[in-house]
């Protein structure tokens, strides 16, 4: 019951929801989890500074997720060049797709606004990655897609597969910085 329901009662949509991979190749994002298990963590946008430090917590734990078989993914709101950009800058060592439409955000349900953006506790969230070294990517922020679409969504954290309708954990940001414990994810990715 509850969040993964969000999913099935939409599983005919993600089928038709396609996402782009690193080299512009349109892939329906329901098969990067039908046949495998997966996390995916869903951006606010490419150019986040939270972002990047979501993308290093989730890298963090990749020997577990790899000894158990589950793939790592990244997905972003906006265009194949700033996937590229996102992968560069953090070296992200799993598969990073883009969503230009922003159809799993909508799919999802993830909340999107100026009030889940700028926040007190945002603020701190942001001088905190600052201080651990993140740095927001400005040229990856301003494009005209991010700042008239993006630049207000909010992301997530899913562990899905295998089974396009099969999703075991679903983490929704409620404000901007918001990370789920990875201590749940990796009980819920790596469970034998």
């Amino acid at each position: 019951g509850g969040k993964t329901d969000i999913l099935v009662k939409h599983a005919k949509c993600l089928e038709q929801v396609r996402v782009f991979d690193l080299n512009g190749n349109s892939i329906p994002v329901a098969s990067l989890w039908k046949d495998r298990k997966v996390v995916v963590g869903f951006t606010r946008h490419f150019g986040c500074a939270l972002c990047m430090k979501r993308a290093n917590l989730l890298s963090s734990r990749k020997a577990e997720m790899d000894a158990a078989g589950v793939g790592l993914i990244i997905i972003g709101p906006g265009n194949t060049e700033q996937a590229q950009g996102f992968v560069k800058n953090t070296k992200f060592p799993g598969e990073v797709y883009a969503d230009p439409t922003y159809s799993t955000y909508k799919i999802f349900e993830f909340v999107s606004g100026v009030h889940t953006t700028i926040t007190p506790m945002a603020g701190i969230r942001v001088i905190s990655a600052y201080l651990d070294g993140y740095r927001q990517d400005w040229g990856l922020s301003f494009q005209k897609d991010t700042i008239f679409n993006g630049g207000w969504q909010q992301g997530g954290v899913i562990v899905a597969g295998p089974g396009i309708d099969s999703i075991s954990f679903l983490f929704k940001d409620d404000k901007a910085g918001d990370e789920p414990t990875m201590d749940d994810v990796i009980a819920t990715c790596c469970a034998v």
